[in-house]
């Protein structure tokens, strides 16, 4: 069960980053370096989320 409550909080802050990260994207003028920053950290998140559903 803590693995499974594990998953879910990785997955919905994954799910946070994705929306700063289209947030971002709308913005007039896009911060780049914030924006890499975030897709960095979605794809740590999103390795993160892959290696606990592996087990």
């Amino acid at each position: 069960m803590a693995a499974a409550a594990h998953l879910r909080e990785l997955e919905n802050k994954h799910s946070k980053l994705d929306k700063e990260i289209k947030s971002e994207m709308k913005s007039p003028q896009p911060d780049n370096i914030l924006l890499t920053t975030l897709k960095k950290q979605k794809l740590l998140l999103k390795e993160r989320i892959r290696a606990t559903q592996e087990g």
